[in-house]
């Protein structure tokens, strides 16, 4: 089903998705208990940003024909004084050579990642209990959890 993914716990803090025919593998770091084999959750969630950024500045640069060998993206976030995320600034960096008539459209392409405007306007997220003896999903079990835009 590619609307549904699938979580596993292997042992220790290691916590897996199934998705699509992927396996994501995350740990916690040493300091919270795990091993350190793989990324934390958190992290996949800020490689998603970065990454989907990405994809939508090499798609720019690809269909117009330039230059992408150099390109990258730094990603870098800040906390408030709770230590809730903040802020998240992407620079794209750019080619030497590369046209300044298309930087505020990359700016723009990168901007369109879908991880991005889904935060924009968050998604509600429910979290249920299926019940253990029939295996159907109990109802008016949920909790709904408060997101970003809550």
């Amino acid at each position: 089903m590619d609307n549904e993914m699938v979580v596993s716990f292997p042992g220790g803090k290691r916590v897996d998705a199934h998705y699509n025919g992927f396996h994501i593998e995350t740990d916690q770091s040493p300091k919270y208990g795990g091993g350190g084999r793989a990324p934390e959750p958190y992290d996949l969630f800020l490689a998603s940003m970065a990454t989907c950024a990405g994809i939508y500045v090499l798609s720019f640069c690809e269909r117009r024909g330039l230059a992408t060998e150099g390109l990258r993206l730094v990603q870098r976030w800040f906390r408030d004084g709770s230590g809730r995320l903040d802020r998240i600034v992407l620079d794209v960096e750019l080619p030497e050579g590369f046209p300044g008539k298309y930087h505020k459209a990359v700016i723009r392409a990168a901007q369109q990642c879908t991880v991005k405007r889904t935060l924009d306007y968050p998604p509600q997220l429910e979290v249920r209990v299926v019940g253990a003896e029939d295996g159907e999903p109990a109802p008016k079990a949920g909790v709904m959890v408060p997101t970003l835009g809550d």
